[in-house]
């Protein structure tokens, strides 16, 4: 049986890791290498680092930030924003990622998919998919931090990015985002059926029984940022509980 992944995530702009509600009204949540090193020590499994400002901004990944925090870790790093091309996404494994998170980009250009898959595999392409419901039911795609939707059906999205080499789906729901109201689970649910590779749920964490919820309803992961940010519960208090719930969780 595969493990449970606790993941939390570390939105960054101007080098400083930030929070909000929706993508906006971003605030100061500390240091990047500092909440790395704390997350590490207290049992996370891998850690996703975005830069949320590069692509609304036009601009490319802040790798010193990158360079910065791989220096000092040692669990797998997941890191997106800004990546336009493939060459973008070589330079941030260059800088020390060990996995690419590409949204945006990929909506734009979809055979950037395969490019990142043919040039350093499908387990370091992981595609990010920002979900919005629909009032008539169902989801759709919305890239640029949420401002901007797509018109394309999130489940249609998740089983071409898939077939395009992505090893991985980044999952968050735009509605859920920094809400703590629990994650969107028929989205999960879903895009987890419709596909062959792990999904990460994102958006909307407040507690342990949100995790296992997310997990129950087919996650393969779980990202939050808010809960670990905040001081509210530690990676090893999760795990705890989340093993005590019958979820397979590495020590």
């Amino acid at each position: 049986m595969l493990t449970a992944r606790i993941i939390p995530c570390l939105d960054c702009r101007d080098g400083r890791v930030v929070k909000g509600i929706n993508f906006q009204g971003l605030r100061d949540a500390g240091c990047p290498v500092e909440l790395s090193l704390n997350y590490q020590d207290q049992g996370a499994d891998e850690l996703v680092l975005l830069d949320v400002s590069a692509t609304p901004e036009g601009r490319g990944h802040q790798r010193e930030t990158v360079r910065r925090v791989r220096k000092e870790l040692s669990i797998p790093l997941t890191c997106g924003g800004g990546v336009r091309v493939a060459d973008d996404a070589g330079r941030l494994l260059d800088a020390g990622a060990d996995k690419v998170s590409v949204n945006t980009a990929a909506v734009v250009n979809a055979e950037l998919i395969n490019d990142l898959a043919i040039r350093y595999g499908s387990q370091c392409t992981v595609i990010a998919i920002d979900a919005i419901r629909h009032e008539s039911g169902g989801w759709g795609v919305v890239v640029k931090s949420g401002r901007e939707r797509t018109g394309r059906d999130v489940i249609q999205w998740s089983k071409e990015v898939v077939e395009r080499g992505a090893g991985e789906i980044l999952l968050t729901s735009w509605d859920r985002d920094g809400t703590r109201s629990g994650y969107e689970l028929d989205l999960l649910g879903a895009v987890s059926q419709a596909v062959t590779v792990p999904v990460i749920a994102s958006g909307g964490a407040a507690n342990p029984e949100h995790l296992i919820d997310a997990l129950k309803a087919g996650a393969d992961a779980v990202l939050a940022a808010s809960i670990f940010h905040d001081g509210e519960y530690t990676v090893k208090s999760l795990k705890a509980v989340l093993r005590d719930a019958g979820v397979e969780v590495r020590p």
